[in-house]
């Protein structure tokens, strides 16, 4: 399949912390197959700090879900609380903290990132999500 091809992958997972490297590994084998290496160490530690915040903050499940599309890689990780995440910090002033840093992290590692409500068939949540342009 040529890089240029888009395409998408879901992966559901329970509220375990035993998902996020699952999740991690997962993405790393898409990456991988796909020709993407270039972008397998960012991506993971980006997937790693969203599916984290799903699993730590919430008390459902949740899924990640990568997407390929004209040169951008999209990674989101969505959750069943429907509260917007924390406004991520500086992440100068978080570097000794023991936690805080995950949307900090996203945002300075990634191109572009954002959050938006979900809701469907009476379930509610939020997809928070990231894009690294492959240039």
């Amino acid at each position: 399949m040529p890089e240029n091809d888009p395409w998408v992958y879901s992966l559901h997972i329970p509220n375990d912390p035993r998902a996020v490297p699952i999740c991690r590994r997962t993405l790393r084998l898409i990456l991988t197959m796909h020709g993407l290496i270039r972008l397998v160490d960012t991506a993971e530690l980006l997937a790693t700090e969203l599916v984290s915040n799903a699993v730590r903050h919430t008390n459902g499940p949740a899924a990640l879900r990568v997407r390929w599309a004209d040169g951008v890689l999209r990674i989101g990780a969505w959750d069943a609380d429907p509260e917007p995440p924390a406004p991520p910090g500086e992440l100068a002033k978080l570097m000794g903290a023991e936690e805080g840093r995950g949307l900090a992290l996203v945002r300075a590692s990634a191109d572009l990132w954002g959050w938006q409500p979900l809701a469907r068939n009476g379930h509610r949540g939020k997809y928070v999500w990231c894009e690294l342009v492959a240039a």
